[in-house]
């Protein structure tokens, strides 16, 4: 299951992360985010123990979501070594963000 992150929490889980990181950047009106909303599920199960799967509402974290300059939703950005290492924007088919994944493990 993906964990979810906040203003307060992001750095502590994703930036210190030994492990490749991807942030779902969403909302609870957005209907694409809604819609791979399921596929990151299934890809945090899929990569347990091997990357980390998190979720941040941009609602209840716009500090966090103004940092990274998101302005469209959904954006799933990869953080390796606590840097962005690849972004991508909309709903896209789950091979997209595996690719992107497997890149960085």
């Amino acid at each position: 299951m993906a964990l979810e992150v906040n203003d307060s929490n992001f750095e502590e889980v994703v930036i210190k992360s030994d492990k490749p990181v991807l942030v779902d950047f969403w909302a609870e009106w957005c209907g694409p985010c809604r819609m791979i909303a399921p596929i990151i599920e299934e890809i945090a199960e899929q990569y347990a123990g091997k990357a980390l799967i998190v979720k941040c509402d941009v609602d209840s974290s716009p500090n966090v979501a103004a940092k990274y300059g998101i302005r469209n939703i959904p954006t799933i950005l990869f953080f390796k070594d606590g840097k962005i290492a690849d972004k991508q924007v909309g709903a896209v088919p789950k091979n997209n963000f595996l690719t992107k994944l497997n890149a960085l493990v």
